[in-house]
């Protein structure tokens, strides 16, 4: 284990399970995570790797067949999985945040029917909120839900669904004005649906398209796709929680959880960039001696070394807060803020540290300079964290004259 970004206070389970997931990653994600992400090839193997751990279950409760785990032991995994490759996480990521919401919200009925075979990894979930003519402004959502008999049509276009061909249930996220009169709050009259579909590409089932892959800089080997849906016929049963226009709060409540992920994952990729550049820094010589013996290089080091410290303390803390039951939007949006923002500048370091080296494809740095900045955009922007914290902060510190 590492010197940095420990965790004090962990079960001897927790420990263990920590300890199976890196030597995982060590053996299994790091040695062809470079290639298979040049390839944007999705890593089917090691994807069955982490259904034979029980990491897709990791959260669910022990009823429905899952490892019935905290938040703080889901984050520290996604930790040491985005160290090795961020993708990878991410396909995780949006399966675990409909495992929650399902968790929370969901009917007898739909954790019955989902949650086990969710555990088992058996069925993949993916969420949708976004749109193409929207993006941290969820309100503005156009796609719609119109009550026919017994079910609901859905129409509209989704953009960014990670996992959107692999998966095979989505959360999404629709404009119900059903019930809800005109002038409604437009966050008061939005329901999540969940939606069953075949993995792949095309059309997948009557009504619902998921057109092929989108082409992106970095944060390749998961698939990120749109979704079509064109008189998409969804019964009743399956909106979420049974009750309509609850949509907005159960989306919020997961990207909450999300935004521990994120940070999480800004925590490893910057622990994989710091390792990196530490090593480069003592094989690389210059001027007679390893440039790790340069002043310059040494504050380097310090910096990242520090900021990789800092962002994992804050997540670990965000956590922890939602283990115990508490709000913890506060301390999330920090976390999510500094994780990805630290995530960016310790991953450039290391870049720097590579020198010309880490312009070329052959070095694993230049593949993490390309997968930081989606940090900074999942889950929130850093200037919706802002003002996330801003808001939280001003009803914790309310002065009143």
């Amino acid at each position: 284990m590492s010197r940095l970004a420990q965790t004090h206070g962990l079960t001897d389970v927790q420990r263990e399970i920590l300890s199976t997931v890196r030597d995982f990653v060590d053996k299994e994600i790091i040695p062809v995570a470079t290639e298979l992400e040049h390839r944007d090839e999705y890593p089917q193997q090691i994807v069955d790797g982490l259904k034979e751990l029980g990491l897709f279950g990791l959260m669910i409760p022990e009823e429905y067949g899952g490892l019935g785990e905290s938040l703080l032991t889901y984050a520290l995994c996604v930790e040491e999985i985005a160290r090795g490759w961020m993708s990878v996480s991410g396909i995780i990521n949006t399966h675990f945040i409909v495992a929650y919401m399902l968790k929370q919200h969901g009917t007898q009925e739909q954790k019955d029917h989902f949650l086990p075979r969710m555990a088992a990894g058996d069925i993949r979930g993916a969420f949708s909120m976004s749109e193409p003519a929207l993006g941290s402004d969820v309100s503005a959502i156009s796609s719609k839900a119109v009550k026919d008999g017994d079910a609901y049509v859905l129409n509209g276009q989704k953009m960014w669904l990670t996992n959107g061909g692999t998966s095979s249930l989505v959360a999404v996220l629709v404009r119900s004005d059903e019930g809800h009169p005109e002038g409604t709050a437009p966050h008061k009259s939005m329901t999540t649906f969940l939606v069953e579909k075949e993995p792949g590409f095309g059309e997948v089932r009557p009504g619902l398209t998921i057109p092929g892959k989108i082409d992106k800089m970095g944060y390749k080997g998961v698939d990120t796709t749109e979704l079509l849906m064109d008189g998409l016929r969804i019964p009743a049963d399956r909106v979420l929680g049974g009750v309509t226009g609850r949509g907005f709060y159960q989306m919020m409540d997961g990207v909450e959880v999300g935004r521990v992920n994120v940070a999480a994952r800004g925590c490893g990729v910057a622990q994989r960039a710091f390792e990196l550049g530490v090593r480069y820094a003592q094989q690389r010589h210059t001027f007679g001696k390893q440039i790790a013996q340069h002043q310059a290089i040494q504050f380097k080091l310090a910096e990242m070394a520090t900021k990789v410290e800092a962002a994992h303390a804050m997540m670990v803390n965000a956590a922890r807060k939602k283990d115990s039951g508490e709000r913890n939007d506060l301390e999330a949006g920090m976390a999510k803020y500094l994780a990805s923002e630290y995530c960016k500048e310790v991953v450039e370091d290391a870049f720097r540290i590579h020198g010309g080296y880490g312009f070329s494809k052959e070095y694993e740095i230049e593949r993490l300079y390309r997968e930081a900045p989606m940090l900074l955009i999942g889950e929130g922007t850093a200037e919706i964290q802002k003002m996330i914290i801003g808001r939280r902060l001003l009803e914790e510190y309310r002065f009143q004259d």
